[in-house]
Parts: structure tokens; C-alpha cells; sequence
């Protein structure tokens, strides 16, 4: 067998495939308009994974943990490594104080989102170009370490005791927001296709509810009004008696006024000219007996 004619070089360790690991539950299935696929890395200031935007290449995402992300100075820092960094590398990035810098062009408003009072504000995240290399995953390594002070030199002689940020211990992850909704089971987004169906299937459950209601009332007896309360001195509609002021079925047979006022004088007061005066008698009166 022939030798090499040169001298092999030797292979870069960063070049090889990056590690994916599985995502566990307490992962968020979506981080801004990113699917979470598997896990890249970690640190106590957050950890990196490999995403997907929809119909898009894939990208690596790295999302400050609650410690680092309720620290105003690990935001900062955070910020700033990601404002150094080369425009065609960060394709998108988000949360709490991350509109700001020279990558602030790439910054994704989630305001459109609902948002209740009690919310936490959004972790601050990124997302990188990822050709899928250890090289990339150890540039989100260097991100994080960055934020957490882990490997950065002291600036002085180190003296008294270790120092350890507050929020190390806060290794959770930071606050996010996944709307719409995705399906029970799935970690998909909710497309069109979804919302309709949705949509559909709520229209036809009021559809059907509204058919049970008719079928359920349909059979029942109509309910009669109630009689009207007759008031004070009015005699009852139903039983026909007349009610006071009304006159009865004699007096309307009786002359009509018309009749009554040329032919007869009007009545009058004076008991004298109902009684009769001496021997005559008033009429109608009996004859008076002559034998008494």
C-alpha cells in the first residue's frame, strides 16, 4: 500500500453534527412564531433549541431561564451579545427589552397576542441561522455564558467569598406565550384548516341546541292570560253585571231625551201638586166611600 504523500490534517471537532435531545413536558411547544423540535444545550441562564418557523429552514433558538430573564442586567447582556452579532445571523429575535440595538429591525411583536394583567413579561430570546454543527451550537453556549458570568474572567485578584448571581438557582424556563392555540396532544400550529373546523363544529352544536329546544317546547298547552282585575266600584266583565254609572237594560228602553223635553214639564219640588186640594182626588186615587 502507498503512504500519503502529505501530511493529514487534522479534523476540526467543531464541525461535526449537533447533538439533538428530546424535548421534556415542561418545554414550551412554541416560542414566538417557532416550533420547538429538540434540545440543544443549557446553562444556568437558559438553554438553546432547534426550531422551525412554518414552511422555513430550520433555526436555533435560545431562551433566557426566569432568573436571567427577571434580571434587568442579564437582559442587557443578553442584548448585547445579540446586537454584535452579524445581521444575516440573527433571523428574528423577542420579549422583554429586545426592540432596541442594532438588531432591533429583527424584533417580533407579540402585542397582537391576548394579555392579561397578571402575565409575567415575555423572556428575552433569539432566534440564530443553524446549519446544524457543533460550531453553531457552541456559538449559543457562549451566548449563555455570557449572561451567566460563568467563564468570563474576573477583572480583578479574587478575594473573600464566591460570588454566585441571585437568580442562578432559577433554572426554569422564562415566560412565553403560544396563541392561537394548538390541538389536545399536538404541538403543531392551528392552522386555517383547524380554525374552520373549529368554527364549524361550534356552529353545529348551536344548531343542534337550538333544534332541542324547539323540540322541547313545541308540545306544550298554550297558557291563557290571566283575567284583568276589574277596579274599585266596577261590577265583573264576565259576570255581566253593569258596572256603576253604566245604565241598565230597562233604562235604555226609556225615552230618549229628544222625546222628553217638548212634551212634558219638567218635574218639580213642590210636595202641593202631587196631593190633591179638597174633594178631588188625585189620579189613580179610589173613589171615596159616601156611607162614612
Amino acid at each position: 500500500m502507498s503512504e500519503p504523500s502529505g501530511p493529514q490534517q487534522p479534523a476540526d471537532p467543531l464541525s461535526g453534527l449537533a447533538a439533538h435531545y428530546p424535548l421534556s413536558p415542561e418545554d414550551p411547544v412554541r416560542i414566538g412564531d417557532y416550533w420547538l423540535d429538540s434540545r440543544l444545550t443549557a446553562t444556568r441562564a437558559g438553554m438553546a433549541f432547534s426550531a422551525h418557523e412554518d414552511d422555513s429552514d430550520s433555526v436555533m433558538v435560545i431562551l433566557l431561564n426566569a432568573g436571567a430573564a427577571s434580571d434587568a442586567a442579564a437582559r442587557a447582556r443578553f442584548s448585547g451579545e445579540v446586537n454584535a452579532m452579524h445581521i444575516d445571523t440573527v433571523v428574528a429575535r423577542g420579549g422583554e427589552g429586545q426592540d432596541d440595538g442594532r438588531m432591533g429591525v429583527r424584533f417580533r411583536d407579540e402585542s397582537d397576542d391576548p394579555i392579561v394583567a397578571e402575565h409575567q413579561p415575555l423572556a428575552p430570546w433569539v432566534a440564530m441561522a443553524f446549519d446544524g454543527t457543533l460550531r453553531a451550537v457552541g456559538e449559543a453556549e457562549r451566548v449563555l455564558h455570557a449572561v451567566d458570568l460563568e467563564l468570563t474572567a474576573p477583572l480583578g485578584k479574587p478575594s473573600g467569598p464566591d460570588y454566585k448571581l441571585h437568580w442562578s438557582d432559577r433554572t426554569e424556563h422564562g415566560t412565553t406565550r403560544l396563541w392561537p392555540l394548538p390541538w389536545p396532544g399536538r404541538s403543531d400550529r392551528a392552522g386555517w384548516i383547524s380554525m374552520l373546523v373549529s368554527w364549524l363544529l361550534m356552529l353545529l352544536i348551536a344548531a343542534v341546541a337550538v333544534l332541542l329546544a324547539i323540540l322541547v317546547f313545541q308540545n306544550q298547552p298554550p297558557v291563557s292570560p290571566p283575567p284583568p282585575i276589574p277596579s274599585d266600584g266596577s261590577g265583573d266583565p264576565q259576570s255581566g253585571e253593569p258596572t256603576s254609572g253604566e245604565p241598565t237594560e230597562g233604562e235604555s228602553q226609556s225615552a230618549s231625551p229628544e222625546e222628553s223635553s217638548g212634551n212634558e214639564p219638567p218635574p218639580s219640588d213642590d210636595p202641593s201638586m202631587m196631593q190633591p186640594s179638597g174633594d178631588e182626588s188625585g189620579p189613580g186615587d179610589p173613589s171615596p166611600n159616601k156611607k162614612l
